[in-house]
């Protein structure tokens, strides 16, 4: 996220943050840790910019669970879930056995699970850019959180990674 707390800005820009470097490096391993990643709709979507073909793993080695009223797949690639938006649905993948869960993406969708009590840890990639408009990382989130700071990395290119436990 920027500095001021978007994750893209107008128009899902974001050539401003940090693309290359041992912090995009280390991102990208803590990556191929985890075996499920849930995002919304927009997030999805979102790939298609980068190639991502409506229905195919964003992340071929995660069983993908997204989440939208609206979205629909003539032929989803089998690790391809789309979930109405219940928290129901997020306990039941919760309850399932394998790795931490990633949430891909911020905006609405994020705000919604912070709100509900969701989300129990956040790892923020800081990038050294003020944005001024865009997506904000949670979206209208709601309700009022007390963090913890458990680590905190620097990288190349002044990103920062920062690991949260929500108190």
């Amino acid at each position: 996220m920027s500095l001021d707390g978007f994750i893209s800005g107008v128009n899902g820009d974001i050539s401003g943050f940090v693309g290359h470097g041992n912090g995009v490096a280390k991102y990208l391993a803590d990556l191929a840790s985890y075996d499920t990643v849930i995002m919304g709709k927009n997030t999805y979507e979102f790939g298609y910019r980068f190639g991502l073909q409506p229905g195919k793993p964003a992340y071929p080695h995660m069983t993908h669970y997204i989440f939208s009223k609206s979205l629909i797949f003539d032929d989803p690639d089998p690790k391809v879930l789309v979930r109405p938006i219940r928290i129901e649905e997020i306990e039941k993948i919760k309850k399932q056995n394998g790795t931490d869960i990633y949430l891909c993406g911020g905006g609405q969708f994020a705000g919604w699970l912070l709100d509900n009590h969701q989300i129990d840890i956040l790892k923020i990639k800081l990038n050294p850019l003020l944005l001024g408009n865009g997506v904000r990382i949670f979206g209208d989130v709601s309700s009022d959180f007390k963090l913890e700071l458990i680590e905190t990395d620097r990288y190349d290119n002044g990103l920062q990674i920062m690991t949260y436990k929500l108190k």
